[in-house]
């Protein structure tokens, strides 16, 4: 294995020179560090409106519902139109989707239902924006850059979680939570902006052309016929199922009803959580291939604690300890993931393939958003955490030992080539 292989880091630090990736990723940064800060507040508005988890799980259901329907669609789009303006499109309208919250929240005149409905209309464009962006980035690389390509998109996506929700729980602090909105509405433009600078795709050959208008079912045929690909699906899923609830959609009344604190106290957590994601995928960049799956395994076990010591935790400090650890192997889970994926996915397939794998969070959050929340309802959310924890742990080790050392294979070659033995 060459030095290459073993520490991407220079490789990725190169990637920042001039040059269209680092005004994309410049653009990204900003553009989701408003997203993050609206989500906060949303979150928080939302929790001062019911004491009750499931009604946060419908906004959930709402925001992901789009993607069930929407993510093929979307995703053959992606492959066969042009990235930039797909992704321009998404951008104008979450702004103005963004002002109309703010004007709402700004005027009193928020409601349970306009929460509900207008995620139920970011759902529908973040449903265009994922596959888009996420084959966007290794079109800005060469192909043996993928994987550190990869790892700073990830590293600036929760580096932005790190700064959105802190400066979130100060905006609503000091103006209201309206002000949030507002500037999250201002942060597109930014990536707007990067878009614009960005060179068109390439064009390829009549026969990749061609290929790139076959349709979703190619993109499904694909997955279904990669075992390692459908191992790394039904983890994901896992995580959307019995983690992402738990950090995510009940985080409010968790906050509020189990440790009795505030929306800064709520902005630090989240902040927490957004400095591992952030360790968690800076962390990819030292990650060999041979040692993919022992990472995987060992994140698998500190999720599973982590989640379970939230199920026990009386106080801030343990609780902050519990989400900054999930969130570090969340985020190199989600980074190692998403980095095989693209590694592996022929060019003219990404943004398909980039659906049906997205569809596995997006898609289930919905679901998941209402399940975890529901028990919690029932029997408590001490119980349900505690509960999770545990079906989780069992069932990520075994999908990862489904998916085995394939997860350490390289990147397939852009033209047929004679087969290649994984390194571990």
């Amino acid at each position: 294995m060459s030095a290459e292989e073993k520490w991407i880091g220079p490789k990725a630090l190169s990637l920042l020179r001039p040059g269209a990736f680092r005004r994309y990723i410049i653009g990204s940064l900003i553009s989701d560090s408003g997203t993050w800060m609206q989500m906060m507040a949303q979150s928080w508005v939302m929790s001062g409106l019911t004491n009750k988890a499931i009604l946060l799980g419908l906004v959930n259901f709402a925001a992901g519902l789009p993607a069930l329907a929407l993510a093929p669609t979307a995703g053959s789009l992606a492959d066969r139109f042009d990235k930039r303006k797909i992704l321009i499109a998404t951008q104008i309208a979450q702004i103005v989707l963004a002002i109309g919250l703010g004007f709402l929240v700004m005027t009193g005149r928020i409601q349970i239902w306009h929460i509900i409905f207008f995620a139920l209309l970011l759902g529908i464009a973040f449903s265009y924006e994922m596959p888009a962006i996420s084959a966007l980035v290794p079109e800005l690389v060469k192909r043996d850059e993928i994987a550190a390509a990869v790892a700073l998109d990830r590293s600036v996506f929760h580096g932005s979680r790190l700064i959105g929700p802190s400066l979130a729980g100060f905006f609503v602090g000091w103006w209201g939570a309206a002000s949030a909105f507002f500037t999250n509405a201002l942060s597109f433009l930014a990536l707007i902006a990067a878009l614009i600078s960005l060179p068109k795709r390439p064009v390829g050959t009549a026969e990749e052309e061609e290929q790139r208008r076959s349709g979703i079912l190619e993109g499904f045929r694909y997955v279904r016929s990669n075992r390692m690909i459908l191992s790394l699906i039904a983890l994901i899923a896992l995580n959307t199922i019995f983690v992402f609830p738990a950090i995510s959609v009940m985080l409010p009344l968790y906050v509020r009803n189990i440790l009795h604190l505030g929306a800064k106290n709520m902005g630090w957590l989240m902040a927490v959580s957004g400095s591992g994601a952030f360790l968690g995928s800076i962390g990819l960049l030292s990650v060999a291939r041979e040692h993919r799956l022992k990472f995987m395994s060992g994140n698998v076990l500190a999720i599973a604690v982590g989640v379970f010591l939230m199920s026990c935790s009386q106080s801030f400090w343990l609780t902050a300890s519990a989400m900054g650890a999930i969130a570090i192997a969340l985020s190199m889970n989600f980074g190692l993931a998403n980095t095989i994926v693209q590694e592996q996915a022929p060019a003219h397939l990404r943004g398909r393939v980039s659906a049906v794998v997205g569809m596995s969070f997006f898609g289930l959050m919905p679901v998941a958003g209402l399940i975890m929340p529901g028990f919690s309802d029932l029997i408590g959310m001490r119980t349900t955490l505690g509960t999770a924890s545990v079906i989780y742990g069992i069932a990520a080790a075994g999908v990862l030992s489904l998916a085995g050392r394939h997860v350490c294979d390289r990147p397939i070659s852009p033209a047929p080539a004679p087969e290649i033995e994984p390194v571990c």
